[in-house]
């Protein structure tokens, strides 16, 4: 029978109908946990307890279950930056599973004519956009592609300008916003890179460990943005923020009691290989490299906040 279709369908696309009927298992799968989820809403004490992956990474498609029907959030639009072709974005389960409408932007045209070309584009309502993201093209470039005002949810990890695209960010005001953090900053300062338009991490350095902002920046922008930090994924990469006005019952924590040392190990070396040590530990290679302390603007160096 396999090789009925193949030769009928052809290689390629007999794979991507292989993948199509695998990501019907997985949705199938997920529904009595999402279910699960639903009954507790409100109820955990850490929102790490409600961690499960269909689409995402790690466990944040359960954390988003949890957080919207914690919230009820009525206003079903997300934006996500970052997601290169879509396959593994935090945002896709939440798009076929519950019906959103999205906007998701990523640098590389190959990867966006990747998800136009998936029937994700046309079953769902879902917007993909080729764009290189700076503080200067951010909000025009989301109303452009129609967002404004009110959403659900704002997702960025671009690894690299993400305190500073958040920062400047006020075209929309979302409900629920998920940052990538840098845990092998630690969670001593308040600090970010230094806004660089073009940042790109490789080219920034060789380790790939070099990009983003500290949790505790990232705590000290939500604040003056009238948001709460309620938790992080137990994968320490990804930090949740609720607007204070849809709190609901939600614990607040903070970034002391929320950080988590990421347990991935991503980090390579000058031959850009991997090194399979932890990025705690190599930190130490780009720990010359210049931060800024987002409190005061000081500039010093990485190895000064370690």
């Amino acid at each position: 029978m396999k090789k009925f279709i193949q030769k009928f369908l052809g290689v390629a696309k007999f794979n991507k109908y292989l993948t199509q009927e695998f990501d019907k298992v997985k949705l199938i799968s997920a529904l009595p946990i999402v279910n699960q989820i639903k009954e507790k809403a409100g109820k955990f004490t850490n929102i790490q307890d409600a961690e499960f992956s269909v689409f995402s990474q790690w466990g944040d498609d359960g954390i988003i279950q949890y957080l919207i029907h914690t919230i009820g959030i009525t206003n079903k639009t997300f934006i996500e930056f970052g997601v290169e072709n879509y396959r593994e974005a935090n945002t896709r389960f939440l798009l076929i599973n519950n019906n959103w409408k999205g906007l998701v932007i990523d640098g590389s045209e190959k990867n966006i004519q990747y998800i136009k070309n998936d029937a994700i584009s046309w079953n769902y309502s879902l917007n993909a956009v080729a764009k290189f993201i700076t503080k200067e093209n951010l909000n025009s470039l989301i109303e452009n592609n129609g967002f404004k005002g009110e959403i659900g949810i704002l997702h960025i990890d671009v690894d690299g300008n993400d305190y500073w695209l958040w920062e400047c960010l006020n075209i929309v005001n979302p409900e629920i916003v998920i940052m990538e953090y840098n845990s092998v900053f630690g969670n001593k300062a308040a600090i970010s890179v230094p806004y660089k338009a073009d940042f790109y991490v490789t080219n920034e350095h060789y380790s790939n460990l070099y990009f983003g902002a500290s949790l505790k920046a990232m705590e000290h922008l939500a604040i003056k943005k009238g948001y709460t930090l309620v938790g992080s994924n137990s994968n320490g990469n990804n930090a949740y923020f609720v607007r204070n006005d849809r709190m609901n019952g939600l614990q607040k924590m903070t970034s002391d009691e929320a950080y988590v040392l990421c347990k991935f190990r991503q980090n390579r070396d000058s031959n850009h290989a991997l090194t399979l040590v932890d990025d705690n530990i190599m930190i130490d290679s780009c720990a010359h490299l210049p931060v800024v302390n987002v409190i005061n603007l000081e500039t010093t160096k990485l190895k000064d906040c370690l």
